[in-house]
């Protein structure tokens, strides 16, 4: 396939996933109109689509014969289907007094077509970054993997009961549906095949992370640093969504949960694109040791400034019987005289503690930055040159050469003659 006809139909493909989403938040606008919940899984495949789908309309024009853009472009198509498929069902069978046409087929597709998204994601973790497996060992997983994904597919396909997971102004839950081309007589296979796809999912991040991490070296293994660190944000999105913003109880606590999710969810195609671009590639240490320092110090600052508030309004409440903002301005006073002395605490726990090759480095070339400022002997100090450079750098083996040339006497006679005449210019 020539690089036109590649481009042509990634980016065909591209503008498809596009209008279905646009067409999804047309259908949500529609039913919360109605009064109706819209499809609850509304967010994850909205920035898969968008994010996979201009990731690997990009990819696939440069590097057309490497499986990672064309997965990218597949798994961005999945996502709006399934969405759009999702959101027109809810309008169509639930918001509508009758139901509309196409409503059934759009649940029959919202019903399976995740399946091989989630198997196509598995494919990409396995192939990432090379577009190879990690080694031949790994063949027999590629293929349970596609038997796997298609025999889920078939079983959710088939099931009888359909379940659409709702999010909406006047209630949360689920809505029981009947599948249209289910087969009457069989089980609920929901549960089961959505575990066996989760175990397949959590088999190829091993793989990534286990196997390929600790083999690669290089570019390699910054590539793979990229998609793990776009994981770990969407992971932590999800946790704080699902687990923390209820303990909080605020609207806010469930925005910012969505937010992480999104950014998260957005960050692997770009991680993803970053690395196989190599695209400032090697950014991605400075990006998660500031993530880390400054996640850990928001972190912190927000359990004392809680913490804290709630504290001083009790105590202000059992001496003065009301609640007074007093606390609320001492509270944010003393997070603003926090911040950079625990900013600086953690920066040094973190680079002593994850980053520990680095910090030595840096203490070492800092305490030979200051010997060198106090050392006359030529011979010593360059055996401390020689012992820095095989602390810090470790190479095979280490030589230091000195230049011992004397200069010419037409260089010692120009050179004098020069200075002598900024000596003239100076008096």
């Amino acid at each position: 396939m020539s690089k036109r006809t590649a481009s042509w139909l990634a980016w065909s493909m591209c503008a498809l996933s596009l209008a279905l989403i646009a067409l999804s938040f047309l259908l949500i606008v529609l039913i919360l109109n109605l009064n109706t919940p819209i499809y609850f899984y509304w967010l994850e495949p909205t920035a898969i689509a968008v994010g996979y789908s201009v990731i690997g309309a990009i990819l696939v024009p440069r590097l057309p014969h490497h499986p990672i853009g064309w997965l990218c472009c597949a798994i961005g198509f999945l996502a709006a289907v399934e969405h759009f498929s999702g959101e027109y069902a809810i309008y169509a069978l639930v918001a509508q007094p009758n139901p509309l046409a196409g409503g059934n087929a759009a649940l029959w597709i919202e019903y399976w077509f995740w399946i091989p998204m989630i198997g196509l994601i598995v494919f990409l973790l396995l192939l990432f970054p090379t577009g190879r497996l990690p080694s031949r060992r790994w063949r027999w997983f590629a293929w349970l993997s596609a038997a796997v994904t298609l025999t889920a597919t078939i079983l959710a396909a088939i099931s009888p009961d359909a379940v659409l997971d709702t999010l909406g102004p006047s209630d949360t839950g689920r809505i029981s549906l009947l599948n249209p081309l289910g087969v009457e007589g069989l089980p609920n296979l929901y549960r089961p095949v959505q575990a066996l796809v989760l175990i397949l999912a959590l088999v190829a991040v091993a793989s990534l992370i286990v196997v390929r991490l600790r083999r690669a070296r290089g570019v390699e293994r910054l590539q793979i640093k990229w998609l793990i660190y776009a994981g770990a944000i969407g992971f932590g999105g999800m946790i704080l969504r699902t687990y923390f913003s209820p303990l909080i109880g605020e609207s806010w606590g469930q925005g910012v949960g969505y937010l992480v999710v999104a950014v998260g969810v957005l960050g692997g195609p770009v991680a993803i694109g970053v690395a196989i671009l190599r695209y400032r590639l090697y950014e991605i240490d400075l990006i998660i040791n500031r993530t880390l320092v400054y996640g850990s110090l928001t972190g912190l600052l927000a359990l004392f400034y809680f913490g804290s508030v709630t504290a001083l309004q009790s105590l202000f409440s059992l001496l003065t019987g009301q609640s007074n903002t007093l606390a609320i301005v001492a509270s944010t006073l003393a997070i603003a005289a926090l911040f950079i002395p625990l900013r600086r605490r953690i920066q040094s726990f973190i680079d002593r503690r994850f980053y520990r090759r680095k910090y030595d480095a840096a203490m070492i070339l800092e305490a030979f930055g200051t010997k060198l400022r106090d050392q006359t002997d030529l011979e010593k100090l360059c055996e401390d040159l020689a012992e820095v450079v095989d602390e810090t750098m470790q190479p095979a083996h280490v030589s230091v050469i000195l230049r011992s040339e004397v200069p010419s006497s037409s260089t010692t006679t120009k050179e004098q003659g020069q200075q002598d005449q900024q000596k003239g210019r100076t008096s």
